[in-house]
């Protein structure tokens, strides 16, 4: 499909602040260069980079109430930290209110929080724009992990879930179990799983 990238910046403008706009460019221009890199397709990446935020600014009474609406599951987790529901909200809006129908882009949306076991090329590509563009300068080891970006996807998302799952287990915030489910998934990919088929607990 074609993307109307100027009209959806456009409205992005109306619908986030200003930081968080800012954030959004940058991440669409970070997960250009990771999928020019990579060998990935870069107007999917500008596209889900460019929308993976696009229910951030929802208030978020709200964003629960239009994940009700909308028939979008909402676990546990999501009702004690509801600001995790824009991923999954932020996917429905793009495809019902930008008209998105990739499902790579609407994927790439809906995990770029959490991630998930397995990711797709462009999943990993904007989970990983969203942790290192260039605004970012809070987490950890950041240096580190954005040269390590452009040379492996899988250790990068590996590096991302283990510091954010220690900054998480600090008591900064709830954690998704499907990050866990993520982070054990790519770090069996680099190392001997145990019995159980799970080398680590997290």
């Amino acid at each position: 499909m074609q993307y109307d990238f100027i009209k959806t910046e456009h409205r992005l403008r109306k619908e986030l602040d200003e930081d968080r706009y800012q954030h959004t460019l940058g991440v669409m221009f970070t997960a250009s260069s990771l999928a020019m890199c990579h060998g990935a397709d870069i107007q999917k990446a500008e596209c889900a980079g460019l929308l993976h935020d696009c229910a951030k600014c929802i208030p978020n009474e709200r964003k629960l109430k239009l994940c009700q609406e909308y028939g979008i599951e909402v676990s546990k987790t999501e009702l004690k930290a509801q600001y995790l529901l824009h991923s999954k909200l932020g996917a429905y809006l793009a495809k019902e209110q930008y008209g998105v129908t990739d499902e790579d882009v609407l994927s790439a949306i809906r995990w770029h929080t959490t991630g998930r076991p397995n990711m797709s090329v462009l999943e990993k590509i904007i989970f990983i724009a969203d942790y290192i563009e260039p605004a970012r300068y809070k987490a950890a080891n950041l240096p580190e992990i954005r040269a390590l970006a452009f040379r492996d996807l899988n250790q990068t998302v590996l590096r991302i879930l283990e510091d954010t799952l220690h900054y998480l287990d600090k008591g900064h915030g709830e954690i998704d179990e499907m990050s866990r489910s993520a982070f054990r998934y790519y770090y069996n990919l680099f190392n001997e799983p145990d019995d159980k088929g799970d080398s680590l607990t997290v």
